[in-house]
């Protein structure tokens, strides 16, 4: 029977030593790895873009399974997964939901792969 993976919140940014540092520990590298496999994917990647290209009020799911030529149920999947890896925010707003790339887990990311990154 395979072994389930430890549940590990993912809502804050990553939080560890820069992989450049020295070996990384268990927890550390599933932290590391559990958002990487989030951004796997074309489709996320180019939901992260478009997010990230976006004004400060967001994105709707509608406006984004139209950029991206899938139907709004798929964008939602994928959304859900890199919500669920602490990448994206969603709000409630009237009937609509809103989403938003989380920069300063994105920017945590780059730092714990290149503490060198972006400077």
């Amino acid at each position: 029977m395979p072994r389930a993976l430890p549940v590990i919140d993912m809502s804050a940014p990553v939080c560890c030593a820069p992989v450049a540092a020295g070996p990384v520990d268990d927890t550390a590298a599933l932290e590391v790895a559990l958002r990487l496999k989030a951004l796997a994917d074309p489709v996320r990647v180019k939901l992260m873009s478009l997010l990230l290209a976006s004004p400060d009020t967001g994105e709707n799911g509608g406006d984004l399974a139209a950029a991206v030529g899938l139907a709004e149920s798929t964008v939602s999947h994928h959304l859900g997964q890199l919500r669920k890896a602490g990448l994206v925010e969603s709000d409630r707003v009237g009937m609509n939901v809103v989403h938003h790339a989380k920069r300063d887990a994105l920017a945590a990311l780059c730092v714990v792969l290149d503490p060198n990154c972006c400077r």
